[in-house]
């Protein structure tokens, strides 16, 4: 049985199996563009859990239902049963194969990140995970969270109640400033532009509303700042020093109020996300993270990417206006 891939070795057309976010982050790699190494879940492990479990009916008798206690009931059923010792055994091959660091555990629904759906925030990813015993019990919990109310809810609005899921184990980073870059504005749709939100730690701060991250609007021709924000940031997520999952800590007074990215750091960021959207041809939506205690190029990482699918305002290009803007504003090859 071979229910697990190198990210490495996964390109696009592996979507279909190990989910658009793990296939994605494999292109990035084709592409030499950072990525921290780690390996795929396909969702084949999923499949032969519930069939080795016996949920199919526990699944379709609560999807049926159409409620919360659905939900709730599908949830307890799977995180108490446990992965088939096949995929149990191959997991914990490749994650002694990494050396057993901290890795993130990341959820890699089938249609995520692709150009009809992003399935952003649908399902769950568990960070600063240590020990087969816990990176079974993550991958585990990531299929569960295929069936909360929010996941549910969203498939049935894209037509269809069917699930299955990859996912993706990467070593951990430990950010001192982490965020997302558009690799054109997203609000505008301006194709000259690149975006970039960022705050202190590890990006969960920004995506529970629990911190205003800084804003930067940067020219992707001139590489000019042309807008700034920065943002009061009172808290942030770093690794829990027990030595599992995070803590989330107040930010000192000195660095409430200071920008997260230099110069350097935001001409870095610019640098990598012409080179994403040139290797995807389309502009995307970059999750990134800048290591602490590491030099520029090498601190910088690239965590997920996927195609920008909600612009307002958005111009509709043909696809030769689109290349012409693509090489106009950087994203050809012959440019740097």
């Amino acid at each position: 049985m071979t229910c697990t891939r190198a990210l490495a070795d996964l390109r696009g057309s592996d979507a279909a199996e190990f989910g658009g976010k793990s296939a994605n982050l494999g292109e990035l790699l084709a592409a030499s563009i950072p990525v921290p190494t780690g390996f795929a879940v396909g969702a084949g492990a999923y499949t032969d859990f519930v069939r080795a479990t016996g949920l199919q009916g526990t699944i379709a008798a609560a999807l049926s239902r159409s409620d919360d206690d659905a939900s709730k009931a599908i949830g307890e059923a799977m995180r108490f049963a446990p992965l088939p010792e096949p995929v149990r055994e191959e997991v914990a091959e490749r994650y002694t194969a990494l050396g057993e660091p901290p890795v993130a555990v990341r959820s890699s629904a089938l249609g995520e990140d692709s150009h009809d759906a992003t399935f952003a925030g649908q399902q769950e990813s568990f960070l600063w995970v240590r020990g087969v015993e816990q990176l079974c019990d993550a991958v585990r919990d990531c299929w569960a969270s295929l069936y909360t109310p929010r996941a549910i809810s969203y498939r049935r609005r894209l037509g269809s109640d069917e699930a299955a899921m990859g996912v993706a184990v990467q070593e951990m980073v430990d950010a001192e400033v982490s965020g997302v870059m558009f690799t054109c504005n997203p609000v505008s749709g301006d194709p000259s532009m690149i975006a970039i939100d960022a705050s202190w730690g590890l990006g969960l701060s920004v995506v529970g509303g629990e911190t205003t991250p800084d804003s930067y609007l940067v020219s992707k021709v001139t590489g000019e700042v042309v807008r700034e924000t920065v943002s009061s940031k009172e808290v942030e997520y770093v690794p829990d020093a027990a030595g599992r999952g995070t803590v989330r800590l107040e930010i000192p007074a000195e660095r409430r109020d200071a920008p997260c990215l230099d110069a350097a750091k935001i001409a870095a960021l610019v640098e990598v996300g012409k080179r994403v959207e040139r290797h995807f041809g389309s502009y995307q939506d970059v999750e990134w993270a800048i290591a602490r205690g590491r030099p520029l190029p090498e601190s910088l990482l690239m965590l997920q990417a996927r195609p920008v699918t909600a612009v307002r305002d958005a111009p509709k290009l043909s696809a030769d206006a689109l290349s012409l803007v693509m090489s106009t504003f950087g994203a050809n090859p012959d440019k740097p």
